[in-house]
């Protein structure tokens, strides 16, 4: 077995089998499952945290370099793997979350099948259509990229009619539309 001087093997130790490697692990144990507690902050997440380090631990034995710290380098090992964790528990929490399936927010985030698309270009294209025309013109030509003075140009109107068209344009399609809010 080998001995150990401050989480440090001696001068000199080229070799250490996988026994061997365990062993020393494993005296670290207790000071491991501290540090893992410090952590999680939960019992039962310290002890599987703590595992899950002594298996990479062992897994990857012959990358550690003997001479160096095995402790510190056990440390390493396990604020990654619960950094790892952590991130990965993020990730999940900001693809699906509880509020996601209870809101509303579903509805628009769910497939929609091709009749409720066709209901809705239908209703867009009724409330276009019962829009003032010189309205319906100037937010067209807005929506399609155009800019404000573009449009005053090609209509000949002032700017900021322009502006009041397409404002008044909204105001009527939100009324029009407001079923899909």
């Amino acid at each position: 077995m080998v001995q150990l001087i401050g989480g440090l093997f001696p001068p000199g130790f080229d070799i250490m089998n996988q026994l061997d490697f365990t062993q020393a692990a494993q005296s670290f144990q207790p000071q491991l499952y501290s540090h893992a507690l410090h952590f999680t902050k939960d019992e039962d997440d310290a002890k599987d945290l703590l595992q899950e380090t002594l298996i990479k631990a062992f897994r990857f034995c012959d990358r550690f370099d003997a001479g160096t710290n095995l402790k510190g380098w056990l440390y390493v090992i396990m604020k990654n793997t619960f950094y790892n964790g952590v991130v990965k528990t993020k990730r999940k929490r900001e693809v699906i979350s509880d509020e996601d399936l209870d809101s509303p927010s579903l509805v628009h985030s769910s497939t929609a099948n091709a009749g409720e698309v066709k209901f809705a270009m239908e209703d867009i294209a009724k409330a276009m259509g019962a829009l003032r025309p010189n309205y319906r013109i100037a937010f067209q030509r807005y929506f399609e990229g155009y800019k404000y003075e573009e449009i005053a140009h090609e209509l000949g109107i002032p700017l900021g009619t322009v502006k009041t068209y397409i404002f008044q344009a909204r105001c009527d399609l939100k009324k029009y539309l407001k079923m899909y809010r």
